[in-house]
């Protein structure tokens, strides 16, 4: 009897504290669906970085790192002290991948702090397996559910894009008086404790326990402040494996032929060399002018880890279209100038948008600020006929504006044929080959980019016609790569924005779809997506039908 008391006390005792443990640890523990925010916090969006780890099979590249959070390997190479972006990795190589770091709300009265990454389902994924392995548990498998609400995590189909919320903070305005510029988000190791996470960022071990508690578990996302990113120590290039000794009579025997290889060799190298040096000089003659470009737009740029001020913007906008420097033209900011008379208004098309002569060539010039990089990375995605062509980009180091060059259409927007230029109507056939022109558009962008570009701003205004009355969709600086993702920031332009849209916040394809339908009813009616009274053009459709049958 004595022994089955001393028992159950025992047991009771387990469980008490076991009770006790479970209820500190989650109370020491941020929800399995994200970090909270508040949404009025000035400091958010910031640039920010995640602790990554090279892994095998495959991430032991940076290209392959860099598609997963849609960044390129310069940005990754400069920050983690890695001097080519083409160098191979080792396992669990550390690396500092940036990210763009949002509060973002879900409901009225849920907001949570991730990074917005697109990510395109391949056979074998699932929300977890990709949450654990490929992001390394900077993320969970319930907050991506939580942002993906439209997806069935058992019914992912391949090719789907998800979008995977990389969990992050910006530092408050406290925390940026005392010099913290960056809360690095990392994925604490089973072999680690927060000592060890601290002296690798060369921090006091009381700084992080400040950001996140001292109760953090194997695999919890931790932040970690500091004023400038620590200088990663990478291993060095494995030297090549050393020949095997030889017996002195293997070395004779193969001495003959090795000499009478030599020769042969010799001469027929002699001769190759010639004819690949002429032909790389002749290639170096012809590069030398873009690469000058190239060099003097980087000479004006310095890299500074620890700073947030201009000179961070603009080496963040190189690094983001260093990519694509080869695939476009780099303009100077003196041809601009001169091409639109210092930029005067009698250049001006409309908005921020001027026509310039440049050699001879009439372009449409874009003046925009140093965040025009997202709207560039869409850009460079896409090649349609329907879709208004990018010649080139130019960055002033000055003012840090970035300028978008696009060809010149010559007749303007629709919005200006239909409700502006009263006496040029647009007969009926021109008018069909215009609507079937931006589904084509619409068709490409949402079906034959990866991921899916969502438009977001499908209007008459951003409708241009060329000499030949074909339409080209313009102004993708409101443009989503990727879709089903939620946001409370809503953009658009009145009458044009789908109702989905307004009452949840889903970015998908069929905003532009609905947007596209107002178009349609502007070129069936010739009348304004919202009229002076600010009703929507739809509910006056009987009318205007009436009206048309009446000849007016």
């Amino acid at each position: 009897m004595r022994n089955k008391s001393q028992c159950l006390s025992f047991s009771v005792l387990f469980f008490f504290f076991f009770f006790l443990f479970s209820y500190h640890q989650s109370q020491a523990q941020p929800s399995t669906t994200g970090y909270t925010c508040s949404a009025n916090q000035t400091t958010y969006p910031c640039r920010t970085y995640a602790f990554y780890r090279a892994s095998a099979p495959d991430f032991l590249d940076l290209a392959s790192i860099a598609d997963l959070f849609s960044v390129s390997r310069l940005m990754i190479s400069e920050p983690s002290n890695i001097s080519s972006p083409s160098s191979p990795l080792i396992q669990n190589q550390p690396l500092f991948v940036p990210i763009t770091c949002s509060c973002n709300t879900l409901n009225a009265s849920y907001t949570i702090s991730f990074a917005n990454l697109s990510y395109t389902i391949k056979s074998g994924d699932t929300f977890y397996l990709v949450s654990t392995n490929k992001y390394q548990n900077l993320t969970t498998y319930q907050s991506v559910e939580v942002v993906n609400p439209t997806f069935v995590p058992t019914k992912l189909e391949v090719g789907d894009v998800i979008i995977f919320p990389v969990f992050c903070k910006c530092p408050n305005q406290t925390q940026l008086r005392n010099r913290v510029n960056y809360l690095v988000s990392y994925v604490l190791q089973p072999s680690e404790n927060l000592s060890s996470v601290a002296s690798r960022f060369g921090i006091e071990t009381q700084a992080i326990i400040d950001v996140n508690g001292n109760n953090i578990r194997p695999f919890d996302t931790l932040f970690v402040p500091v004023a400038r990113l620590p200088e990663l120590k990478q291993p060095a290039v494995a030297p090549s494996t050393p020949p095997s000794a030889e017996t002195p009579s293997r070395k004779t025997e193969r001495k003959g032929v090795i000499i009478g290889l030599s020769i042969g060799l010799g001469i027929c190298g002699a001769s190759l060399v010639l004819v690949a040096g002429m032909w790389i000089y002749r290639e170096a003659l012809l590069k030398k002018k873009r690469e000058r470009e190239i060099d003097e737009q980087k000479q004006k740029l310095q890299f500074n880890k620890g700073g947030r001020d201009l000179k961070d913007m603009e080496v963040n906008f190189m690094a983001d279209v260093s990519d694509c420097l080869d695939k476009y033209r780099i303009f100077k900011i003196e041809e601009l100038r001169e091409a639109t008379d210092n930029f005067s208004e009698g250049c001006l098309i409309q908005g921020s948008v001027y026509k310039g002569n440049i050699h001879g060539e009439v372009y449409a010039i874009k003046m925009m600020k140093w965040n025009a990089c997202e709207e560039l990375k869409i850009l460079q995605k896409v090649n349609h006929g329907n879709l208004v062509k990018l010649e080139g980009f130019c960055i002033d180091p000055e003012d840090a504006n970035c300028y978008l060059i696009y060809e010149y259409i010559e007749n303007g927007s629709l919005h200006s044929w239909l409700h502006e230029n009263k006496n040029e109507n647009l007969n009926w056939k021109t008018r069909l080959r215009i609507a079937i022109d931006v589904a084509n558009g619409l068709q490409y962008i949402h079906e034959h980019t990866r991921p899916r570009v969502v438009h977001k701003d499908i209007k008459s205004s951003n409708i241009l016609l060329d000499s030949n009355m074909r339409a080209k969709i313009a102004n993708f600086g409101l443009a989503k790569s990727g879709c089903n993702a939620i946001t409370m920031h809503i953009v658009g332009t009145q009458g044009y924005i789908a109702p989905e849209y307004l009452a949840d916040g889903v970015v998908s394809t069929k905003m532009d779809v609905f947007s596209f339908g107002v178009v349609l009813l502007e070129l069936i009616s010739g009348k304004e997506a919202i009229d002076e009274e600010g009703k929507f053009c739809g509910q006056k459709l009987k009318g205007y039908w009436r009206e048309m049958k009446r000849g007016k």
